[in-house]
């Protein structure tokens, strides 16, 4: 288990309609190993010291502010910071193998990030149908379980792997490189990984990919870039989804654009719906340029 954000061990439902009965797992691009040596001694110390939170003048506690940006309760701060430069560190290595699996094969590929509910498989099954005539698209599905998802990705003709994550609240760069070899996603094709539903976890969890693109519902508020700023910090892209529903909130465009690029000046901003196609065709364009500006810079070296 990940002592770091708690995540339970994973499982990959594979493409039936493509792999067939399911593999045992032959590692052939990704040769993985599955020793977790996650420290598992505690440092009880379970004290009320300052260094673990501190009081604003609004009344809020902030934990968090300690060396490692995060608090755990019973650990120090001190050793939360070696817990978790052990595990991303790990999973860097694997998000080294799974860029480089995909620089070989040409493969463009986007991990798209939000709270449950954005709209992402909705968003993603538009952007397969403007696509699929003009670049193939594969899709790795991450949800802690069902595999709903990936069966509404194969609705469109997508090859589609599903992982189930149990308790994990994100996927992570091993999950990535097993679905990848399963996958196999063509030369030149598109790769669209969908991350667990969660604003927080999959920020610090590089899976390989050349851009995250977070998706935000205009139901969600103004200020979530302000208050899960590590994820659109991380981000390239913002998707401001279900632009339809507009006339029915009091919803601020511009103040929540604001609040993102105060967060990250550099991001990219769309508004879109998933129910419309509003928007979709620019993302599309964005896909498509943001894939040829790679191949240059690959080809460039």
């Amino acid at each position: 288990m990940c002592s770091v954000c708690g995540c339970g061990e994973a499982t990959i439902a594979l493409d039936k309609d493509k792999a067939g009965a399911a593999p045992a797992h032959a590692h052939g691009p990704h040769d993985h190993s599955h020793d977790h040596d996650h420290p598992h001694d505690h440092d009880h110390e379970h004290g009320h010291d300052h260094d673990h939170h501190r009081h604003r003048e609004n009344g809020a506690v902030d934990y968090g502010g300690g060396l490692a940006g995060a608090h755990v309760p019973g650990l120090s701060q001190e050793r939360i910071v070696r817990i978790e430069r052990d595990i991303l560190s790990k999973n860097d290595a694997y998000a080294r193998d799974n860029r480089r699996f995909l620089a070989e094969r040409g493969v463009f590929a986007l991990n798209f990030v939000s709270s449950p509910g954005s709209g992402k498989t909705c968003l993603l099954v538009k952007a397969i149908d403007a696509l699929k005539e003009r670049m193939p698209v594969t899709v790795i599905e991450g949800d802690q379980q069902t595999p709903n998802d990936a069966e509404r990705i194969r609705a469109t003709g997508a090859s589609a792997v599903q992982i189930n994550t149990g308790k994990g609240c994100h996927l992570d760069a091993h999950m990535v490189g097993h679905a990848l070899e399963t996958l196999a996603p063509p030369p030149g094709s598109a790769l669209f990984i969908e991350n667990v539903g969660n604003l927080v976890c999959p920020a610090a969890f590089d899976l390989g990919e050349a851009h995250k693109v977070v998706v935000l519902s205009v139901t969600e508020g103004e200020d979530k870039p302000l208050k899960y700023p590590d994820m659109f910090a991380a981000a390239d892209l913002l998707l401001l989804n279900k632009s339809d529903l507009l006339p029915h909130l009091d919803f601020d465009v511009g103040a929540c654009l604001a609040n993102a690029l105060r967060v990250n000046p550099r991001l990219q901003t769309l508004i879109v719906s998933a129910k419309t196609g509003e928007g979709v065709a620019a993302f599309v364009a964005w896909i498509e340029a943001s894939a040829a500006r790679r191949a240059v810079d690959m080809a460039k070296g």
